[in-house]
């Protein structure tokens, strides 16, 4: 979804190839999912039943979500953390961030933000700390959370469920390889956005967050992964790839060639300046 990659001091030549889409007011990062945050009981304005997190969602997209869900003030869900005791690992030193674990919510008359982020945080550690992906994890070379990092990576970058594999392998490629990730998705959720216009000066920002600028892997994870992004990141698709650009929606182009990678961006920026670039 993201493109990386070394650019030449001059010119910058890595453009996010997918648009971001918008759902009831958030930024959907990831495998974008227009679905409705709340799903009401039918016929009536009563409460919400339930609340839906789609994946690639950031920590603060469910606060907000949690906050309008149980019709409670803006940050009251944020200022809750201190008081949920959440599960988290070592790892997170409190941070929930990639353990959010995106699905639909029941919302009982007595939810709170405390009781739904634990709901989250427990159904993430089912989800992650299962043999498959600590095995995989291991196999790997990393721990559970780091698993859970890369995921939230693959998860905002991969165009498709089917790159994710491969966007995967490019990210292990890269470390492997002593190469920064250089990941526009790194830099977006330090500037707390997402966008297809990551500048030059964007990518020079003072963050741990910004893997151009940076060696390995973020601190914590970007957003909520999935299961198909964690599935990705256990088992990456076998390739050499070191470069990929989402030249149009259904065109991911992978490579291990500096050059072609040129080409293709250069394509991909000539698509987004064409009158009427495919969507």
């Amino acid at each position: 979804m993201q493109i990386n990659i070394p650019p030449p001091k001059t010119s910058r030549l890595t453009r996010r190839g997918r648009l971001a889409l918008i759902a009831t007011g958030a930024v959907v990062a990831g495998t974008a999912v227009a679905v409705p945050l709340l799903s009401l009981e039918s016929g009536t304005d009563a409460r919400p039943a339930s609340l839906v997190i789609p994946e690639g969602w950031r920590a603060g997209q469910v606060y907000e979500a949690v906050d309008k869900a149980l019709a409670l003030p803006a940050g009251t869900t944020e200022k809750s953390l201190p008081r949920a005791a959440l599960k988290l690992p070592n790892d997170a030193e409190g941070n929930p961030e990639g353990y959010l674990f995106p699905a639909t919510y029941p919302l009982a008359d007595k939810a709170t933000p405390e009781s739904l982020l634990s709901y989250m945080v427990d159904t993430a550690n089912k989800k992650f700390n299962g043999a498959p992906v600590a095995a995989g994890a291991q196999r790997n070379a990393m721990n559970v959370y780091q698993a859970v990092t890369i995921a939230s990576i693959v998860q905002a970058e991969a165009a498709t469920k089917a790159d994710m594999g491969k966007v995967a392998r490019v990210i292990f490629n890269r470390l492997e390889h002593g190469m920064p990730l250089q990941m526009d998705s790194t830099v977006n959720y330090a500037l707390s956005r997402a966008t297809l216009k990551t500048t030059a000066n964007d990518t020079k920002i003072e963050s741990p967050y910004n893997s151009y600028q940076r060696m390995g892997l973020p601190p914590t994870p970007i957003d909520s992964p999935g299961e198909e992004a964690m599935r990705a990141t256990i088992d990456p698709a076998p390739g050499d790839w070191l470069y990929f650009v989402t030249v149009k929606p259904g065109d991911t182009r992978f490579t291990a060639n500096f050059e072609e990678h040129r080409r293709n961006v250069a394509e991909f920026n000539a698509h987004q300046k064409s009158p009427h670039p495919t969507k």
